[in-house]
């Protein structure tokens, strides 16, 4: 149902490596793909090869996807960088994504963690851009943390019956358990300046104006950070309330979807987002 081809593109004056997943050349050329961004440290394929098999299934929907290494990570030359120093690297691979399939209009960009987080500063700045799905956005300050672990690690632990039963075989250390429950509760109440990576991701996401596909796992502190963000704000709040916005919870889910029901769901919610706007 589909084809993949492997090739080099440049950024700056280093060599990138990128998959091109197509769909079977008897479907009639797609004018909408996808570029998949790399949450990191990692290359192309992703934990237990999720983006490999996202890129295909969508490649056999008939959507054409690509996925790449940035610079300095997998087989892409140049120096090791984090995802707010990527701009080149993703405006590289649409440049390439765009010719390599001349057909295309426009793009959605995919990522999870701080994947999704790059793509949204990004997006805005490039027109060619129409759609973002955001998975298990990285938004982390040390307040953010803090109020994430309390409100969902502790809970949770409080009701599993292994706790209980370490307690009573009097193997449960409580002095260390209670110095870091007390430093999570200090740090929920750390100030964060107006510079802090959610009031950026914030500012970039009220620029852009295509459709926002929100995934967030409910067993997952990173996405739960997000979500505690987003309700405790009037301005998330509205943000994500506009049409243009899509949101979907997988309860139970973990970071990486590594179990294939939830990676299936991530999948088919992806593939109908990008079929609907």
């Amino acid at each position: 149902m589909h084809e993949e081809r492997a090739f080099t593109f440049a950024c700056g004056d280093e060599r990138l490596v990128g998959i091109l997943s197509l769909p079977a050349t008897a479907q009639q050329p797609a004018t909408r793909g996808v570029v998949i961004v790399v949450g990191g440290p990692q290359y192309r394929a992703g934990s237990h090869r999720q983006f490999t098999l996202l890129a295909r299934s969508l490649a056999d929907a008939g959507i054409p996807a690509l996925r790449f290494d940035y610079r300095g990570m997998g087989d892409s030359e140049g120096a090791q960088r984090d995802f707010e120093t990527v701009e080149a690297d993703l405006r590289a691979a649409i440049d390439a994504f765009f010719v390599q399939q001349p057909q295309l209009r426009e793009v959605a960009l995919f990522g999870l963690c701080d994947g999704a987080t790059a793509a949204a500063l990004y997006a805005p700045n490039d027109a060619r851009v129409a759609g973002l799905a955001l998975v298990n956005p990285w938004v982390r300050t040390e307040a953010g943390a803090a109020r994430a672990t309390v409100s969902h690690y502790y809970t949770g632990r409080l009701l599993q019956g292994s706790l209980w039963r370490k307690i009573a075989r009097g193997e449960f250390r409580l002095k260390p358990a209670l110095r870091s429950a007390w430093n999570n509760l200090v740090s929920m109440f750390a100030k964060s300046d107006d510079d802090a990576l959610p009031a950026r991701m914030y500012a970039r996401l009220q620029r852009f104006d295509g459709a926002v596909l929100l995934v967030l796992s409910g067993a997952d502190l990173t996405a739960q950070e997000f979500a505690g963000v987003a309700a405790g704000s009037r301005g998330w709040r509205r943000l994500l309330a506009r049409p243009r916005v899509t949101r979907r919870d997988l309860a139970g889910a973990d970071h990486t979807f590594s179990r294939r029901p939830w990676h299936d769901s991530l999948t088919e919610w992806t593939r109908d987002w990008m079929r609907a706007w």
